[in-house]
């Protein structure tokens, strides 16, 4: 990655992705943020529940991916601020050649760029400076570093909520999975109104009034739809603490208003 001045960070708007990094316990956020952040728990105190849990989500799928559908490429889009179990710690703990791009257009994120590229000596990391709305910029970038004629896990965690139209949703991921591999994969997340409608709206209401990229909630529906034309794997789209939970966790594990799917493409 080449030298560029320091990215410009507005700490006086609460941001997304400093917000999450609060929530999952990590420091990379301001009094700004966690003020947001207890705003929003105050009447949603299981928030750092989803955080969590959509994380649990990652390590799984992508624990998945690697080790049982052989996936050795990763692009991550949205990916956020560096934390516990980022994409590339996952899946080189199992296949340590293992290859992920990370994209983020958040300039602390970017300032974190170096935390993202410490991956395994025989696998790659990269990052790309880029936003979802720009999957063309988005897949030439990546291809420096992933063969995008072999399979990709085309990543989406907590980052098609902050668009709101579904047919500018429809066409960016056409565009991605148009470009992927026959045997690549799709994951998301997404944050649903389906367990608790009127407290999942009054969040984004209250995130939307201050916050920054403004916030989309769908239903479990609209989530699921993101999978069409792509073969949905069990147990579909669920709570993302639900999603194939470790023996160990069955009977502890609680339903949270985050949603999880993995899909196939053909």
């Amino acid at each position: 990655m080449s030298e560029t001045s320091p990215p410009q960070i507005d700490t006086s708007v609460p941001h997304n992705a400093r917000i999450w990094n609060y929530w999952l316990g990590g420091k990379d956020n301001y009094p700004v943020d966690r003020e947001m952040g207890e705003q929003i728990r105050s009447f949603f105190p299981e928030i750092a529940d989803n955080a969590l849990a959509d994380r649990g989500f990652l390590v799984r799928a992508v624990t998945y991916l690697v080790r049982d559908e052989g996936v050795r490429q990763f692009l991550d889009i949205g990916t956020g601020l560096p934390t516990h179990n980022n994409t590339h710690e996952v899946a080189q703990s199992v296949a340590p050649d293992a290859r992920v791009v990370y994209v983020d257009n958040d300039p602390l994120v970017l300032a974190h760029a170096r935390a993202l590229l410490t991956g395994s000596e025989a696998g790659a990391t990269d990052y790309v400076d880029a936003d979802l709305r720009d999957p063309d910029t988005i897949l030439a970038a990546a291809a420096r570093t992933l063969d995008l004629s072999r399979p990709v896990a085309l990543m989406l965690l907590g980052v098609v909520n902050f668009v709101a139209d579904d047919a500018e949703v429809r066409s960016i991921l056409d565009r991605l999975l148009d470009a992927l591999a026959p045997g690549s994969f799709l994951v998301v997340s997404h944050p649903t109104d389906d367990l608790d409608h009127a407290r999942a709206h009054r969040v984004a209401e209250a995130w939307n009034e201050r916050g920054t990229p403004k916030l989309t909630i769908r239903s479990a529906a609209g989530i699921t739809a993101l999978f069409d034309g792509l073969e949905l794997l069990e147990p579909g789209v669920v709570s993302c603490s639900l999603w194939r939970p470790e023996p160990t966790e069955v009977g502890e594990v609680r339903p949270v208003a985050e949603y999880g799917g993995v899909a196939r493409k053909a």
